[in-house]
């Protein structure tokens, strides 16, 4: 893979942190993520705002609605909008969940692919398609789910690593997903990380979550990231390098000055492993 110049410990742009950042950005955070689909094609203050943006900081565009693993069309519509819009603002990465989210209808949820060969040739081909009309390698995100696929002739891991060979992309490693799938399947966490192949890793997300019962785990990026997902994040950079990662937290957002330790928790584990990296700090 290519080498991005995107680097570092980042946070998702939500609109309610915009004054706070605008206002004096932490030089801890090095990038941000946006979802392409809530910014496309705005105009106006708020287009105003994310032009402020992308001119002060390297942006990662992290898909909603591509639907990747779905039946319906894969939308190249909405495909050759967010490359013109990549480039509008100079975006270099773009990600999306391996699931699915659509049929007749948007089902605004993700939804586990079933993990058969078939369905990596599908998956594949439609992530082939993508990568063509955009141009460049796309990253795919290890997905979290609660109910098994109907149908599986493999495992989630070799599922994943059958989808990234096929398609020639890249890996979007969530290491809270990870966490979340080994508390609902039951399995070693530790081990599922190790099996992931380090030469596709392109981006990385940490994340809050949800704990409904002891065996039932739910990603709901509404809460401070756990012990156990900072091991698991300190280990992904030890077994497979530092990789620029993001803080996931898409709702009950606190004040920025209560997410701003939580990215240097980030900063300060790429520094343990990666320490000649020096931070960049924007104007």
């Amino acid at each position: 893979m290519g080498a991005f110049s995107i680097h570092g410990a980042g946070l998702g742009l939500r609109r309610e942190l915009i004054p706070a950042l605008k206002a004096g950005g932490p030089s801890v955070i090095d990038f941000f993520e946006i979802a392409p689909e809530n910014w496309i094609d705005l105009g106006g203050a708020l287009g105003k705002e994310l032009r402020w943006f992308s001119e002060r900081y390297p942006l990662v565009c992290h898909g909603l609605s591509l639907s990747l693993g779905g039946p319906s069309a894969l939308d190249e519509v909405l495909l050759k909008r967010i490359k013109a819009f990549m480039r509008q603002h100079r975006i270099e990465l773009y990600t999306e969940h391996l699931s699915w989210c659509s049929d007749d209808g948007h089902l605004y949820d993700l939804l586990p692919i079933p993990f058969t060969e078939d369905a990596v040739k599908h998956v594949a081909a439609r992530i082939r398609r993508a990568q063509d009309i955009l141009e460049q390698q796309i990253a795919v995100e290890n997905a979290s789910y609660y109910v098994a696929a109907p149908i599986s002739e493999m495992s989630e891991i070799e599922f994943i690593r059958a989808v990234l060979e096929e398609a020639d992309c890249l890996l979007h490693l969530d290491v809270n997903n990870i966490y979340v799938n080994s508390v609902n399947f039951g399995f070693d966490a530790g081990e599922f990380l190790r099996a992931l192949p380090a030469q596709r890793i392109a981006y990385m997300h940490t994340a809050g979550h949800h704990r409904e019962a002891d065996d039932l785990v739910v990603d709901t990026h509404g809460a401070t990231v756990i012990d156990p997902v900072w091991a698991l994040l300190d280990e992904a950079y030890q077994v497979h390098g530092v990789f620029p990662t993001l803080l996931e937290r898409d709702y009950n957002i606190p004040p920025l000055a209560e997410l701003v330790p939580e990215v240097g928790r980030i900063a300060a584990l790429q520094q343990k492993w990666q320490p000649q990296r020096t931070a960049v700090h924007h104007g």
